[in-house]
């Protein structure tokens, strides 16, 4: 392990699994990680590592020289900046010039619909093609390659309808998904079919359905333009949190539900994996079971769930502890039924709905033969996800009575993320 005299830089090579040592550096002034190990993660253990010992016992770090493989990143790194900021300066300037706003509206509306274009030709490909599929029979399906569907992913890419393709990537995984493939990809199939038919009459459609339309397809919002709106203001309480990969990038769910409105407000995040959430703004940041006072404001949709925090305060302790009782005893739905009527309204609304949030009190856990169900007091049952484990925890928890639960129900099946145990809410994943 070596550092070099007068820098904040660190080296050192550390045998692994491979005949090599993997060869480790790190610029701590930043900091900036470099390892020749094949991990994804970033930094990787043996970065974290030498970060830990220089911490620890900075004597082992010799003075000497810089070899060429640290010298090069070195420059590497050097140059880079040197680029950005040589680009940074241009953009300052071109910024600082007076620009017509006539000019630029009209270069923005050029822009616009060259997309439009292209979606609408992406769009009507991808018709073509769902149509072919029909007429070869759903069969022919199971031996497609991964490649088939990752082909007209791609091209809905290079139409600039990412949204469209993530829909085509979902149904790659179904024909072989085992009893029931079939009908799980019709209506995958049909809601494409819709959405592609959406796209096409969006003069036609309300302006909250023509949202949902260009928000599934791809388009974006922008935030400034989103906290504009009006917002509820409300206490709202942290109830629910996952995360999931797709490709290169994690996308976090966070799940909010107002004392007084009663209703659910999801915020997003999308960092790269692998990052800490601790890059995340503080606005973006929730403690599970955190109940602050704030204003939130939502995305345009026939059913808005998605929404953005305007405002944000801490709420006392007092006020939570009443708030918390009253989420206990008074808010969420009390029968089973009522929680897929209202599942059923929004689904009419909006028929691209993924997931939809429901908070239940007085359900109790119910183990049957291989899976596991949530019951109310009329004897109406929910079954929970295959991918949720801890269906033994839950039935702990509540010792056979009815209990507090918030989770994400997909028309089949519900995934259980929070309870209110006696300790308080407790996050299920």
């Amino acid at each position: 392990m070596s550092r070099l005299q007068g820098a904040e830089l660190i080296w050192g090579e550390c045998q692994g699994s491979g005949k090599s040592p993997y060869r480790t550096q790190i610029d701590t002034g930043e900091p900036a990680f470099k390892c020749t190990c094949p991990s994804r993660r970033f930094p990787c253990k043996h970065a974290l590592g030498l970060f830990l010992l220089l911490l620890s016992e900075p004597a082992a770090f010799t003075i000497r020289e810089t070899p060429d493989w640290v010298r090069e990143w070195r420059e590497a790194r050097s140059t880079r900046a040197q680029k950005q900021a040589e680009k940074a300066t241009k953009v300052s300037f071109d910024e600082s010039a007076e620009v017509d706003p006539a000019v630029s509206a009209a270069a923005t509306a050029k822009r616009i619909a060259a997309r439009e274009r292209k979606v609408a030709a992406g769009l009507s490909e991808l018709e073509l093609w769902l149509c072919d599929i029909v007429r070869q029979g759903l069969a022919s399906l199971q031996g497609k390659p991964a490649s088939f569907w990752e082909a007209a992913a791609a091209r809905l890419i290079d139409a600039q309808a990412p949204g469209a393709a993530r829909l085509v990537r979902m149904m790659g995984g179904l024909p072989t998904s085992g009893d029931g493939w079939e009908r799980h990809l019709l209506h995958r199939m049909s809601l494409l079919h819709l959405l592609i038919e959406g796209y096409k009459r969006q003069a036609e459609l309300a302006p909250e359905q023509a949202a949902d339309v260009r928000t599934l397809v791809g388009w974006t919002t922008d935030g400034i333009e989103i906290k504009a709106r009006e917002g509820v203001d409300d206490y709202w309480l942290v109830v629910g949190r996952v995360a999931e990969d797709e490709d290169r990038l994690r996308i976090e769910r966070t799940w909010l539900w107002g004392a007084h409105c009663d209703r659910a407000a999801l915020v997003l995040n999308f960092m790269p994996v692998g990052q800490s959430r601790a890059a995340l703004t503080p606005q973006s940041l929730f403690v599970p079971g955190d109940c602050f006072k704030g204003e939130m404001t939502f995305f345009p949709s026939a059913h808005p769930l998605r929404a953005l925090v305007k405002e944000r305060a801490d709420t006392d302790s007092a006020e939570g502890e009443r708030l918390g009782n009253a989420f206990r005893t008074e808010i969420g739905f009390a029968e089973l039924s009522t929680a897929v009527a209202a599942y059923t309204a929004a689904l009419a609304r909006n028929p691209w709905l993924e997931r939809f949030p429901l908070l239940m009190r007085g359900v109790t856990p119910q183990h049957d033969g291989d899976r596991w169900l949530m019951r109310d007091a009329a004897n109406c049952c929910l079954p929970l996800a295959k991918q949720f484990d801890g269906g033994w925890r839950l039935l702990a928890e509540s010792g056979g009575r009815p209990l507090w639960l918030f989770g994400e129900w997909d028309g089949g099946t519900l995934l259980p993320l929070s309870m209110w145990g006696e300790s308080g809410l407790h996050f299920l994943n």
